[in-house]
């Protein structure tokens, strides 16, 4: 199958994967071929984890990858830096920035650099002294898988006791583990789409934690939007979430999660270079309000391949 679109050549969607994250990458890239496919682009998906890694993906020989892979492998910078070596242009950030947005600790290692605000952090192992985190973060916090997404891993902590578990829970997915301040206020998120920031979407979860259920699963999540800020606020949360993109070096697209205090105050939790693309997903949800379908952003995504 090749493509019909002039301009775009051969296009292959990248999704599937062998993350924590395979499922919703599933959907994320059924919903972008469909997309492409809508769009007059004859896509050939392309899940690694059952068609023959990299291999197979160069026999097909694309002009263009999508990448709708997220998590590690796809999203971590090493399925970039392979396409840079086989010379195949792909959407959105390159190797360094997203090798550095896949990490969380990292990441506010250069926003810390920077004077950018976000919520101190410690690094967890299994000989951890777990009261003198709870002594210098306080109490609730958040302990974090570094290189998961989706929320996976990632549990509330109100007690020393807690800790321990929470970091045993963490481990699972990720052998570096880190507890994070907690941040008591709304949650935000701003997706940015190529030199745009798109109107920022403040989540309510009844629950009050946006976990894997809450994102994927749930018809209970709220999304609002236009998300309740002051016109003026709104401009200062785009401004700071532009800076924290291009502080990671991030490029194309993707998506920037931000809390705001009881005092106003926003605070930087993480970028994220592939964001998903599903029925329930942000940045799709972001560029309705701001105007653009669902298959005028896949088409807008898909331009950034290639670009320098």
């Amino acid at each position: 199958m090749t493509a019909v679109m002039t301009g775009h050549g051969r296009v292959v969607v990248l999704y599937g994967g062998e993350s924590a994250e395979r499922e919703v990458s599933l959907k994320s890239g059924a919903e972008v071929i469909a997309a492409l496919e809508r769009a007059g682009v004859a896509p050939i998906g392309f899940d690694p984890a059952e068609q023959g890694g990299l291999a197979g993906l160069e026999a097909l020989a694309p002009d263009r990858v999508f990448i709708a892979l997220h998590g590690r492998g796809g999203e971590d910078g090493t399925l970039q830096g392979a396409l840079e070596l086989l010379g195949i242009p792909y959407t959105g950030s390159g190797v360094l920035a997203s090798a550095l947005g896949m990490d969380k600790q990292r990441t506010k290692l250069v926003w810390q650099a920077l004077g950018l605000p976000t919520p101190e952090s410690v690094m967890l192992g299994p000989d951890a002294d777990w009261a003198a985190v709870v002594e210098r973060l306080g109490l609730p916090l958040i302990v974090k898988p570094v290189h998961e997404g989706s929320t996976l891993g990632i549990t509330i902590v109100d007690s020393a006791e807690a800790l321990a578990a929470a970091y045993r829970d963490a481990v699972r997915f990720d052998a570096r583990v880190m507890a994070e301040r907690f941040i008591r206020g709304e949650e935000y998120t701003v997706s940015l789409l190529g030199d745009r920031v798109l109107p920022a979407i403040r989540v309510e979860v009844p629950s009050g934690f946006y976990d894997y259920e809450a994102k994927y699963l749930s018809d209970e999540t709220l999304y609002h939007l236009p998300c309740g800020l002051a016109e003026d606020e709104e401009r200062c949360l785009a401004a700071l979430c532009r800076e924290a993109f291009e502080a990671i070096g991030c490029t194309g697209w993707g998506r920037v999660d931000v809390m705001r205090d009881a005092q106003g105050r926003f605070w930087l939790l993480e970028v994220n270079t592939v964001p998903g693309m599903t029925d329930h997903s942000l940045v799709p949800q972001a560029a309705a309000h701001a105007g653009i379908d669902f298959d005028a952003l896949v088409m807008r995504i898909l331009d950034t391949a290639g670009r320098d």
